[in-house]
């Protein structure tokens, strides 16, 4: 049977939702936290020739006298220039064309003059260090080879054979001679290539350090399982023996001795929100003092009303003023939209500001959102990388977003004040007989919490707190976690 192609026009409805490019903006606006809210507004400022900040002026007794530039030259200026930019303003408002070169330029320098100085690394600390050695060309090549080969940690990441061939064929006596170099330099432990010559590299006096040595040598594995009573019967010695000896590793070695260099840069956070405490209530107020305040230039609008302007300035004039009012707009729908969510979550969680992580509340977005009238996505989008400076601290606002379980009462307790209260429990065991999961869990019910063992298991993993048997203290009369 053939098969018979066709060609035809067709006519469909079709009803799509598309967000205006305002909306856009306004999304775009409310999840910039703080710093990166100030670089758009800088960067618009620079973009946009209808739009300027408002500058204090200065004490007109103490500021130098100036020569007043007549208004009419002003503007006449301003004209000459609109004029030229709408000549071009295709150029200004596609972002795929090129930017001038000069343009370029001076954001690179400027970002070049911003940008903090790179930390020394383990590496540059290293080379630092061999270069004050007198070796040979075929030496500094191995030294070379080894030290970037050492990770972030300061451990060796790569055999000795495959150093050896990477050094234009080294003997392998020459790489080890010169790596046992490399081992010699500061931190202590660096160049090792495993946790065991790590830290017995880094003990000053083996010969007295005995116990501490054989440990190392033998029993690093029975460390992190805590057979104490392992050790006991292999080395004879006594329970107390054993731990000074584990609190000499504990406070004298390192096992990550490159921990200390390089890394990335600390990031400095910058609070959206404060909330302080006045006269026993607690005020929320928006940290935005410091944001530039935005005008429309009267100028353009005189422009815009001035005959001898051509029709292209002024249809350049018309999309700048409406780029620069949506941006005006949406930078004080954020401010509304951020402080109406924040005095919520500050009403609601005044428990936790007063008693601490205990008594932090359940609360989900879409309570939040109800309760400002506003989409939960908006509120996702509001509290998205936005930190907030309260008594207790800096958190993030998502910090006081979280689910919760069901008391016997009837009631919700938050997850985060259940974690808190298993880290309590934890604590406070009597070490020599630490509590199973099961047991902190019973705990956990007997005042009134319904938790599962399962539960507790889960969020003491998440914690990274050891199992019971891990955290067991072989020495009598040990109550704390320390």
């Amino acid at each position: 049977m053939a098969m018979r192609m066709e060609m035809g026009l067709q006519q469909r409805l079709e009803l799509k939702m598309k967000l205006a490019p305002q909306i856009i903006q306004s999304i775009e606006i409310l999840q910039l936290p703080m710093l990166e809210l100030q670089q758009r507004i800088k960067q618009e400022l620079v973009e946009n020739p209808v739009l300027e900040e408002l500058e204090l002026k200065p004490d007109v007794s103490e500021a130098e006298p100036a020569e007043a530039e007549p208004a009419a030259s002003k503007e006449d200026n301003a004209i000459e220039e609109m004029a030229d930019l709408a000549k071009h303003w295709e150029e200004y408002s596609d972002s795929s064309r090129p930017r001038p070169v000069r343009e370029e330029k001076d954001k690179k320098h400027e970002a070049m003059q911003n940008t903090a100085a790179r930390p020394e690394t383990l590496q540059d600390f290293l080379f630092n260090q061999i270069s004050l050695f007198d070796i040979t060309p075929q030496q500094k090549l191995i030294g070379k080879n080894i030290i970037y080969n050492i990770d972030d940690n300061g451990y060796l990441q790569s055999s000795l054979p495959e150093l050896a061939a990477a050094s234009s064929g080294a003997e392998l006596e020459d790489v080890e001679a010169v790596l046992a170099l490399v081992q010699s330099l500061d931190p202590p432990g660096v160049g090792a290539r495993d946790v065991k010559e790590c830290l017995l590299s880094q003990l000053t006096d083996p010969d007295k350090r005995t116990l501490e040595k054989e440990l190392l040598e033998n029993h690093l594995e029975d460390i992190h399982m805590n057979r104490i009573p392992k050790i006991m019967r292999d080395t004879s010695r006594t329970a107390e023996e054993i731990q000074a000896a584990l609190d000499y590793i504990r406070r004298h070695l390192n096992p990550r001795p490159g921990n200390v260099f390089g890394g990335e840069q600390p990031q400095y956070i910058t609070p959206d929100i404060i909330v302080e405490e006045v006269d026993g209530t607690y005020e929320v107020r928006l940290l935005d003092t410091h944001l530039p305040q935005l005008y429309i230039s009267p100028l353009y609008h005189r422009m815009l009303n001035d005959s001898s302007t051509s029709e292209q300035a002024k249809e350049f004039i018309r999309r700048k003023i409406q780029a620069a009012r949506w941006l005006i707009d949406s930078i004080e729908q954020r401010r509304n939209t951020l402080k109406k969510i924040a005095d919520d979550v500050i009403r609601i969680q005044q428990p936790f500001l007063d008693q601490g992580i205990s008594a932090l509340q359940p609360l989900k977005m879409r309570t939040i959102a109800a309760a400002t009238g506003v989409h939960v996505s908006t509120v996702s989008r509001a509290i998205s990388d936005k930190y907030i400076q309260t008594p207790r601290g800096i958190f993030p606002l998502k910090f006081f977003f979280s689910g919760g379980t069901r008391n016997v009462e009837g009631t919700m307790t938050s997850r985060k004040s259940i974690k808190q209260l298993v880290i309590d429990v934890i604590e406070n065991e009597d070490k020599t007989d630490p509590f199973s999961d099961d047991d902190v869990a019973k705990k956990l019910q007997a005042e009134g919490i319904d938790i599962a063992r399962r539960t507790v298991t889960k969020y003491r993993k998440g914690l990274k707190i050891p199992s019971s048997r891990r955290r067991k203290s072989y020495l009598s009369g040990t109550k704390t976690a320390n």
